[in-house]
C-alpha cells in the first residue's frame, strides 16, 4: 500500500502525519504544507490536531501503529501518553514510571525517538530542574505547545 501523508500548518509550526493500512505511523514536525494520498484516518488525525490547537481537545483517540522497539522504550511511550494536558513530568519521573528510576537518559532517548509528537506528548517532559530540554520539533515548538496547555 502507498504510504499516506498530510502536512499542514499549525500555530506551533508545520506538522506531518503519516499512515499505512488505516493506522497512524508517525506525527512529526514537517517542512512545508503538502498533501499526499489522504485517507479517512489522516483526515481524522488532522481534525483532532486542529481541535487541540484551537483548545477544544485535550485527549486524542487515534489508531497508532507503534514500531517494534525495546520493551523499556515502549513502556516510556505508554507512560508518556498518560501525562495529562497541562501537566509535565521529568525524565526521571518518566523513567521511574517506566520501571527503571535510574534510566532518565534512556527515557530521554525514548522521548527523542517518539514517533507521535503531541499525541504521545513528549513536549510535556522536562528536565529535573524544570528546564525545557530537547524536542524533535525544536524548543520553540515545545514552548508554544506548553503555552497552549497553560504550563508556561
Amino acid at each position: 500500500m502507498v504510504k499516506e501523508f498530510v502536512t499542514f500548518k499549525t500555530p506551533a509550526g508545520f506538522i506531518r502525519i503519516t499512515a499505512e493500512n488505516g493506522k497512524i505511523t508517525g506525527i512529526y514536525a514537517g517542512a512545508k504544507e503538502e498533501r499526499g494520498v489522504v485517507s479517512s484516518v489522516l483526515k481524522e488525525a488532522e481534525k483532532q490536531l486542529k481541535e487541540y490547537f484551537e483548545g477544544s481537545r485535550k485527549k486524542f483517540d487515534l489508531p497508532l501503529f507503534y514500531p517494534a522497539v525495546p520493551a523499556f522504550r515502549m513502556k516510556v511511550w505508554k507512560e508518556m501518553a498518560k501525562i495529562p494536558f497541562g501537566k509535565t513530568r521529568t525524565y526521571g519521573e518518566l523513567a521511574a514510571s517506566g520501571g527503571n528510576a535510574k534510566a532518565a537518559r534512556a527515557a530521554g532517548g525514548a522521548c527523542h525517538n517518539n514517533p507521535f509528537m503531541i499525541v504521545v506528548p513528549c513536549h510535556r517532559v522536562i528536565g529535573s530542574n524544570g528546564a525545557l530540554t530537547g524536542f524533535a520539533g525544536g524548543l520553540d515548538m515545545k514552548k508554544k505547545l506548553l503555552k497552549l496547555e497553560g504550563v508556561l
